[in-house]
């Protein structure tokens, strides 16, 4: 038997387990899992250092070592998270009840989805995230992290798997799959009848991927081809601290901004004061003729640039009449995850928010704040892009379904 098999039936003994525990076990579970890090921090930073090495050795970008690197703060983080989200309601187990005429009374029940598999890139704070928000849920998870993160990954769910045996659970109630090749991908995404749901969570590419091959169902979340649109009425000073911050606070994560739009009436102002701000954190500019003209000294914007997530200090500019060519080319362009438009027109920001299809609209805001825990939420599972089932940071909620329980006391159809 194959490792991705024993985890398999593993997950499957240990859902029935975990999909009926009480919240103060899970609870007690979480706490044991912070415990775990926080007695495990040198051993999982030695882990990451291991993966650092190699991806420096294998010419991965700043940008994306910062997204791979721990610390002691950030594994603090972390676990206060865990806090966060032990502190959430329990989202297992709320009842909507309604009597009919019969007298048959349908309760419609949230209940766990079961076996919950993530494919996810170079980020191991997502280890952690996803295995306590499907713990908290009642939720198994199979985790395949990307290759460049696999011993932080691993390290992860050693502590998290030691916490679930010392509380008495099965180690399968969190899975990462050791194996990083493709070939464990695919058996992840035709794992039929042995996980419920499929969540990608990482760039165009992967998701795409998943997207396309996988015969189990798929929650598609999101690669973030974001938006700032500067409008003609914006408080250009504001703008410009929100155009900064969406870029280049942390560029490598899916709700940083790729794309700058200005509208043409302030572009001349504006453009040299976002470069001047840009230059601070060595942003490359690639812009469109109109942005050229007024800086000659940046980069030619070709048309995939406009589709392109970077992941880097790089940002494509573009100048545009009017909020009418903003949404037109947003709508375009956007990988419908979170776009912003700076405004002081009330009618501009209700057009915007009502005309933009993406998870996430902002008025006079950083797309930055895109996120689970920034909206209340404890953590997230992904940032979903698509309509069904949920959209947006998804929290507890997103990870449970519903069963119908219908109580009777001899009723028969007619």
């Amino acid at each position: 038997m194959s490792n991705l098999d024993m985890i398999f039936e593993g997950a499957k003994k240990a859902s029935f387990e975990l999909s009926t525990a009480k919240t103060e076990k899970k609870n007690e579970i979480l706490s044991a899992v912070a415990f775990e890090i926080r007695q495990d921090m040198k051993k999982i930073l030695d882990a990451n250092d291991r993966d650092i090495k190699t991806a420096r050795e294998n010419g991965m970008s700043v940008s994306m070592i910062d997204r791979l690197s721990l610390s002691e703060s950030k594994i603090e983080a972390i676990v206060n998270a865990i806090g966060k989200v032990i502190a959430l309601p329990d989202p297992v187990g709320k009842a909507e009840i309604t009597t009919r005429p019969n007298g048959l009374e349908i309760r419609k029940v949230s209940v766990p989805l079961g076996i919950v598999g993530i494919i996810y890139e170079s980020r191991p704070n997502v280890t952690v995230d996803a295995a306590c928000l499907c713990i908290k849920s009642g939720n198994v998870c199979v985790l395949k992290g990307g290759k460049e993160a696999i011993n932080s990954n691993l390290a992860f769910c050693e502590s998290i798997q030691n916490a679930l045996e010392k509380c008495g659970f099965s180690r399968y109630c969190v899975n990462v799959i050791p194996d990083t090749s493709r070939e464990s991908a695919k058996a992840l995404m035709t794992a039929n009848g042995k996980i419920d749901v499929l969540i990608p969570r990482g760039g165009k590419g992967l998701i795409k991927s998943v997207v396309e091959n996988a015969t189990v169902p798929v929650i598609e979340t999101g690669a973030g081809n974001c938006h700032v649109y500067v409008d003609e009425s914006a408080d250009l000073d504001m703008a410009n601290e929100i155009a900064f911050n969406a870029r280049a606070q942390r560029p490598s994560v899916c709700n940083s901004a790729e794309n700058l739009l200005v509208h043409e009436r302030v572009a001349e102002k504006f453009l040299p004061m976002m470069q001047k701000k840009m230059n601070e954190k060595n942003v490359e500019l690639r812009g469109c003729e109109k942005t050229l003209k007024i800086l000659p000294d940046i980069m030619a914007a070709t048309e995939e640039d406009f589709y392109t997530e970077y992941n880097d200090y790089i940002l494509s500019v573009k100048v545009v009449k009017d909020v009418f060519e903003a949404v037109e080319h947003i709508n375009e362009h956007s990988t419908k995850h979170s776009e912003a438009i700076i405004t002081e027109n009330k009618e501009n920001a209700e057009y915007f928010t009502s005309k933009i299809d993406s998870a996430a609209v902002y008025v006079n805001a950083s797309t930055r704040f895109t996120d689970g825990e920034e909206f209340g939420l404890g953590a997230e599972i992904g940032i979903s892009t698509q309509k069904m089932h949920a959209r947006g940071p998804m929290g507890l909620e997103a990870l449970t379904t519903t069963k119908y329980v219908v109580l009777g006391n001899g009723q028969v159809r007619q």
